[in-house]
């Protein structure tokens, strides 16, 4: 009988600028922390540098990950490239992205992953209330997604996930329309489009109480996704926390409840991304890779 996998990472976001060369924050992950799978965010290799730097700093990424024996399962956006991308009001803008994209394929290749990931887009405030543009932008996304899609495909990428968020604005608030918008980026695309459930995530302003719910979005996303973004979480969605002892106590995440509730669906191969970060606050700063490796214990008692 098939069962459930799961594949442990840790995002590597909380790295930036504070562990910034690969000669640091490579053998930093495998060591110290202690694991050998991480989800590689563009910031750190940002897709908007020059060629030449882009190169360097591949190269020299895979002489650590190679010497340490890491894996990059997968790549994403992070903090500093979360921005309105593919849905920008300027079309110029828009197209750029599109490129932007294909080189960020380019980085996730180089550096040996086959699965790529991002929010879906981002509305400004103007766009988000007028219906037409809101449409029109929507629509445009999703085509230029087919067609980074179709780029990733030939390039070797077998899946690109993109992340509900908890705002109309960012899209996929709601279980509702991350279900409808994964549906639609699925119709007729080039490669499988999936889900980046983050547990942290949901509209609060929603009628609806599962939509803050994280066990009701993944039992009701079901075989929609294939990931997941994990930290510590409270009710009103305060989130980004690490797995410590003292946060576990009030947080509202339990690996074995999240364990469980994924189990309900089909089995599959899921991977499970520790996404976590700090306020440059100390101690919170100078503690940011201990708790990290505190977050990697803690789940693998369940993984």
């Amino acid at each position: 009988m098939k069962e459930h996998k799961f594949e442990l990472s840790v995002n590597t976001g909380f790295l930036v600028n504070r562990y910034t060369n690969p000669d640091e924050w490579v053998p930093l992950v495998s060591e110290y922390i202690g694991i050998n799978n991480v989800q590689f965010t563009a910031d750190l290799i940002n897709p908007s540098l020059p060629t030449q730097l882009i190169d360097k700093k591949i190269k020299e990424t895979n002489v650590e990950l190679k010497k340490h024996n890491v894996n990059v399962t997968s790549s994403f956006t992070g903090a500093f490239t979360r921005l309105n991308n593919l849905t920008h009001p300027d079309e110029d803008f828009r197209k750029y992205y599109v490129d932007w994209f294909k080189t960020f394929t380019d980085i996730t290749v180089g550096l040996g992953s086959k699965k790529i990931g991002s929010h879906f887009a981002i509305l400004t405030q103007k766009d988000l209330e007028d219906e037409s543009r809101k449409s029109f932008l929507r629509e445009d996304a999703i085509k230029s997604w087919h067609e980074i899609g179709s780029y990733a495909k030939e390039q070797g990428i077998e899946e690109i996930y993109w992340e509900p968020m908890s705002i109309s604005r960012e899209f996929g608030e709601t279980i509702e329309e991350a279900i409808k918008l994964n549906d639609e980026l699925n119709d007729n695309s080039p490669l499988p489009f999936s889900m980046c459930l983050d547990v942290d995530h949901g509209d609060l302003e929603s009628p609806n109480p599962l939509d803050i719910d994280p066990h009701a979005w993944i039992e009701q996303c079901n075989s929609a996704f294939n990931m997941l973004h994990l930290k510590q979480s409270s009710s009103n969605k305060g989130g980004h926390w690490p797995f410590t002892e003292e946060n576990n106590k009030d947080g509202n995440i339990e690996a074995r409840k999240i364990i469980n509730s994924i189990k309900k669906s089909h089995p599959r191969m899921i991977q499970m991304i520790l996404e976590l970060s700090f306020k440059e606050r100390q101690p919170s700063d100078r503690l940011a890779a201990e708790h990290v490796k505190d977050s990697v214990s803690y789940w693998k008692k369940y993984i």
